[in-house]
């Protein structure tokens, strides 16, 4: 039954829904409340490149645009470790070359997923900013504080993927207790960029995301297809040292850069510019207990999960909450029931990747440059090479199945209990009784289905 709902933001994953509603004959109106990126460039807030997984790839696939987005996308097979001293080393992500994430630029794909919306039948409207809600009407004000004009527009559903700052979640909050919090991480981060050689070329590995682990802090690099690197500086805002309060211009950044980061520093001509123009910004995970308000109104993506971007998931996230919120409006005739049934199937699983996201920080700053993690992390791809399909690194279930969250994070949890045990005093994996894990993976884990690892293929 073809029904009309209306779409609060044209981000990533509003444009996305909007293309697999109009394509199902839905009439759909996304309203957003940034001018037209395809007049006007793209304007987005924070533009960290963002990692595409196998999960998210898969959506964009069925959505018939996988090809399109690979076509803007540089892959990353592994991570590129850059210590304070010593030589760099390549950590791949996965045991074959197909495993890899690959490193797309926010602005495109999001011009991209507009176009295939408007050509799907869907109503693009910008400079439209929610402002007020009448539910129990099915009525919303809607601003265009361009032309300072107010319109109201009937809805049957109202739809939210309008990001962590949600306006719809806002006028929700007002009718029913969404149990929201709000978790500040205390870091932020700065965005930075290493440009080309003369000549076009990349000046560091293209197929890797670079990091700089220093413990409490870290510096990232990822590639975009132009030839540059996107670097991103991650630290606390205040209260230790050092800090983003510490470094409070080009100068005080430059003399931070020179001890932590020298190599990197090479590689950034424009460190001065990109500091003094570009913001320091907040991270933060957002929580609610509730996704939904009836039939009436429903959040997805950052508006009901939003989480710190260490894991590269927030968008692979929010594409797998636009395609059960498809699938389950097609099968739920009520979109009451429908909303209900989307909260139960993905909050869960939100719950679990925001919480790996967190534990990713630790290990991006800090545990890939211990030898206790390399330790366990080779132990853990040898028994992944052993067992094929039942040990499976938690890394891999998340970026190269579709694994769900929750379970990846419960066997993660228990796969890695028994890689701490099994290397706790052990200096060389080799002397390991592997045939004694081999009968303690059999006993812990089950099989993954093979729907679900159908992402890795």
């Amino acid at each position: 039954m073809a029904r009309s709902h209306a779409i609060v933001g044209g981000g990533l994953a509003g444009a996305l829904l909007a293309i697999l509603l109009a394509r199902r004959g839905h009439a759909v109106d996304v309203f957003e409340r940034r001018p037209d990126p395809r007049l006007r460039g793209y304007e987005g807030g924070r533009s960290i490149n963002l990692a595409l997984a196998a999960r998210g790839l898969a959506v964009l696939q069925e959505a018939g645009l996988g090809e399109a987005v690979l076509q803007q996308a540089v892959a990353m097979r592994g991570r590129m470790v850059h210590p304070r001293e010593g030589a760099t080393s390549f950590l791949p992500y996965g045991r074959v070359d197909r495993e890899c994430i690959w490193s797309v630029h926010r602005g495109r794909l999001n011009l991209l997923l507009l176009e295939a919306a408007e050509r799907a039948g869907a109503r693009l409207h910008f400079h439209q900013r929610l402002n007020y809600v009448d539910f129990f009407a099915r009525r919303a004000e809607l601003v265009d504080d361009h032309e300072r004009r107010v319109r109201w527009i009937d809805f049957e559903s109202l739809i939210g993927a309008d990001g962590a700052g949600s306006a719809l979640r806002a006028a929700m909050q007002r009718h029913i207790d969404l149990g929201e919090r709000f978790e500040p991480l205390g870091h932020g981060y700065k965005e930075l960029e290493i440009p080309p050689e003369a000549d076009g070329s990349f000046r560091i590995a293209r197929d890797a995301l670079h990091i700089w682990p220093r413990g409490g802090y870290m510096l990232i690099a990822l590639p975009n297809t132009e030839g540059t690197f996107t670097a991103t500086l991650f630290l606390a805002h205040r209260g230790s040292s050092p800090c983003f309060d510490e470094l409070a211009d080009a100068t005080a950044a430059r003399a931070f850069f020179e001890r932590e980061f020298p190599d990197a520093l090479a590689l950034m001509p424009g460190l001065a510019d990109d500091w003094a123009e570009h913001p320091t910004s907040g991270l933060a995970t957002l929580r609610l207990q509730h996704w939904h308000f009836e039939g009436r109104a429903v959040l997805l993506g950052d508006a009901a999960h939003a989480m710190v971007p260490f894991h590269g998931q927030g968008m692979n996230c929010a594409f797998e909450d636009v395609a059960a919120l498809d699938r389950l409006m097609q099968e739920h005739a009520d979109t009451h029931a429908a909303f209900a049934a989307f909260e139960a199937e993905r909050r869960p699983n939100a719950e679990a990747i925001q919480a790996m996201a967190l534990e990713n920080y630790v290990e991006m700053r800090d545990s890939v440059d211990d030898p206790d993690w390399r330790r366990q992390r080779a132990l853990e791809l040898r028994l992944a090479e052993r067992h094929p399909g039942r040990f499976v690194p938690r890394y891999s279930m998340v970026s190269f199945t579709r694994t769900p969250y929750a379970v990846a994070f419960e066997r993660g949890r228990l796969q890695r209990a028994l890689l701490v045990e099994a290397t706790r005093g052990v200096e060389d994996i080799d002397t390991l009784d592997l045939a004694a894990l081999d009968e303690q993976v059999h006993a812990l884990l089950e099989p993954l289905p093979a729907h679900w690892l159908a992402g890795a293929a």
